[in-house]
């Protein structure tokens, strides 16, 4: 009988790389489970559980047999042409090909004749044993071992269990120390990284109640290890534990807190721990007088502590510990914790009073000591870029004298955005160039519309980002970006495949959300010539790359980015082929396209349009003119009717900005238009009879077109 137990198999190591474990985990149990599936050990329907702790790896599975069933296997040997002689007797070639199958010549009437293309070929048919435990759990480790996606592998001698004790190495992603592998409650006999399996591991360092921890049988793992060895081995049932405990810590500090969300911050503490203990610590009041933002990230980053935030999202001077140790008295833990952060926290105090000593004016000129790229120049000469670029945009942007202002602002937060670079605390703590900015802005008197714009100008900083907050920020942001995409297009320096080391890609894609989503009164092409037009002294500058391939660019983004919101190729292609003015209108050209499209006259419109497009194409000396007095046929005089009654409706739709219905009230020309070239003879030989028809379909390729170019939707 093949019993069907489940299987737990744990490698035992030293303390695992934290951010890389959760995928570790995963990685190990999902090819073990794929590669005894595989050879048909386990079940297609075999549950999976993986673990991970900061010493393990592990995984557990449901409904797998002792061995694998037999399976019949048909090899094809060769042509029979090749493999029998005239008299029907087995050739050299066909004996040797058996033998080297485990076969002879008396295999011969047994072998199977089949039809392999156009020539019929000699098949064996023979049945292979199943692999037994043991042989394919060998295998699937070694497997899931080689396939481990390991950050960086360590190489390592062994001391016992190998050829060369003391000599012999092995590599891995850490020091492995043990190895468990149970069918049921038997040991499978396999052996890895110098190790044999068997029963035994090892739980907490510390509070483990038992050493080591002898299991029973698979099922018992997880529970085993929580009793007697104090570890949670489930990556999952960990993190849960400590979102538990900080929200439960966070009442009990009381006055509405609540730990800060950072799920990445909660994934590299789960994989710090064994057993969470969640403490409660604080600092000294003093050091809320540093922006909160300094104080989070220095305690995240640093410390890997939960900061505490009241009921109004600001920081207190509490914060979380997750502690790997649960002692009667954790006062000396506490302590221990508070003793570490404070030095952090006066280095941040220390670097913001030093800071607030100068202005940023006043560090703009160090800029000009900082290298941006070798090809075009220095920060300080970027910021010069950049100011000239706002300035451009804030204009164009102008529509009321007032404006002038935005322009002013936008020029003065150009010119100071990037000075908060050479601040001790944007030195410490890089990501807070920006928002540190902002602090130092207000911190010298300056309006608060350019302060908010120093920060914003970095946004969006990735997908789902909030945009800027004012309009002196999109305008600056908007220079800042155009400044990287020109320069780098400028050169040359285009990202290619996974590379992408300027973040075009993403500076491409928030440029087009900041005219789009705020709807700006700005033509790319208007845009990147501005911004163009600042690297003339460049050496090397290649202005056709910096705009017309930038603009292909920022086009291809944005049609990626259309299509991954549902549309189609083809929707998305009408709609940008004849590029609107102001990007913005793309949600509803693209919206009423869609409509459009789904009419059941859209395809013979389409159809329609394209062959009307054709037509013209070979006929330059047309022009949009029309006489009724040279309509002759029915079809041509019915669609002219239509036409004078249809478009003038269309295009007052179009000129209001209803789109959608102005291609719906277009789409009542199907019929006359179906009838047209059925009944009409387009190139007729007299001339100004062929010149009317060709008027008469220039006018209404125009009016189909307003909208988007209807001919890209044609199959």
């Amino acid at each position: 009988m093949n019993n069907k137990n489940s299987l737990l198999v744990e490698l035992f190591v030293e303390e695992l790389p934290p951010k890389a474990l959760k995928k570790l985990g995963d990685a190990f149990a999902g090819v073990l489970r794929d590669q005894l599936v595989a050879q048909g050990l386990a079940e297609a329907g075999s549950v999976l559980t993986a673990y991970a702790s900061p010493r393990r790896l592990a995984a557990h599975l449901t409904h797998v047999a002792e061995g694998a069933a037999d399976k019949a296997v048909s090899q094809k040997l060769m042509p029979v042409a090749v493999g029998l002689d005239a008299s029907g007797q087995p050739t050299p070639a066909l004996l040797k090909r058996l033998g080297a199958l485990g076969a002879d010549a008396s295999a011969v009437p047994g072998l199977k004749r089949a039809m392999d293309g156009k020539a019929e070929a000699l098949f064996y048919e023979s049945t292979a044993k199943g692999a037994t435990l043991a042989e394919g759990l060998q295998k699937a480790l070694a497997e899931a071992i080689a396939k481990l996606p390991i950050p960086k592998v360590m190489s390592y001698q062994l001391e016992s269990g190998c050829e060369l004790p003391g000599w012999s190495s092995v590599s891995f992603v850490r020091p492995a120390h043990g190895l468990v592998a149970l069918h049921g409650d038997t040991v499978v006999p396999i052996e890895a990284l110098g190790l044999q399996a068997g029963r035994e591991t090892h739980g907490h360092r510390f509070e483990a109640a038992v050493d080591p921890v002898v299991l029973r049988d698979a099922n018992s793992y997880a529970l085993q290890l929580q009793d007697e060895g104090a570890v949670i081995a489930s990556f999952e049932a960990r993190r849960a534990e400590i979102a538990r405990q900080l929200a439960a810590a966070a009442v009990k500090v009381g006055g509405g807190s609540v730990p800060i969300h950072d799920d990445a911050l909660l994934d590299e503490v789960t994989a710090l721990v064994e057993r969470p203990n969640v403490l409660v610590c604080s600092f000294e009041r003093e050091f809320l007088e540093v922006p909160q933002e300094c104080l989070i990230l220095t305690m995240k980053a640093n410390q890997k502590y939960f900061p505490l935030l009241d009921a109004q999202a600001r920081l207190t001077n509490k914060f979380l510990v997750v502690s790997n140790i649960s002692p009667d008295d954790a006062s000396a833990v506490i302590q221990g914790n508070e003793r570490v952060v404070r030095p952090r926290l006066a280095d941040a105090k220390f670097f913001f009073d030093q800071d607030r000593k100068k202005s940023l004016a006043s560090r703009v000129e160090s800029l000009g000591k900082v290298v941006y790229h070798n090809k075009l120049g220095t920060q300080g000469e970027r910021v010069q870029r950049v100011m000239h670029i706002a300035r451009a945009i804030a204009e164009r942007l102008a529509e009321k004298p007032g404006d002038a202002k935005v322009a002013a602002q936008a020029t003065q937060a150009a010119q100071l955005a990037k000075a908060d670079l050479v601040t001790d605390m944007v030195g410490e703590f890089p990501e807070l160039q920006g928002t540190m900015g902002r602090y130092y802005a207000l911190h010298d008197g300056l309006d608060a519309a350019v302060a908010d714009a120093i920060e914003d100008h970095y946004k969006p900083r990735f997908a789902g980002d909030e945009l800027p907050r004012n309009t002196v920020g999109l305008v600056v942001a908007l220079a800042d970006k155009l400044e990287t995409l020109v320069g780098m297009f400028g050169i040359g320096n285009l990202p290619t495949g996974d590379r992408d080391p300027f973040a075009l890609r993403r500076h491409a894609l928030g440029v087009l959300r900041m005219l789009i989503e705020k709807d700006l009164a700005l033509g790319l092409d208007a845009l990147l010539q501005d911004a163009a037009a600042q690297f003339k002294d460049i050496a090397g500058f290649d202005s056709g790359k910096a705009t017309v391939e930038l603009r292909d660019f920022i086009l291809d983004r944005l049609a990626g980015s259309l299509r991954e919101q549902g549309a189609s190729a083809q929707e998305v292609d009408a709609v940008l082929a004849p590029l609107p003015q102001r990007l913005g209108e793309v949600p509803k050209l693209l919206a009423a396209v869609r409509a459009f499209a789904a009419l059941p006259a859209a395809a013979a419109l389409a159809a329609a349009n394209k062959r009307i497009g054709n037509i013209l194409k070979k006929a330059p000396e047309a022009d949009a003119h029309v006489s009724e007095l040279l309509l002759q046929e029915p079809a041509e005089k019915a669609l002219h009717a239509a036409m004078a009654k249809v478009v003038p409706a269309a295009n007052a739709q179009f000129e209001a900005g209803d789109y959608t219905a102005s291609l719906q009230t277009l789409a009542a020309l199907r019929e006359p238009v179906d009838a047209f070239f059925d009944g009409v003879m387009v190139n007729a030989e007299q001339a100004d009879l062929r010149l009317n028809r060709l008027g008469l379909l220039m006018s209404l390729h125009a009016a189909m077109n307003r909208v988007a170019q209807l001919e890209r939707l044609a199959v």
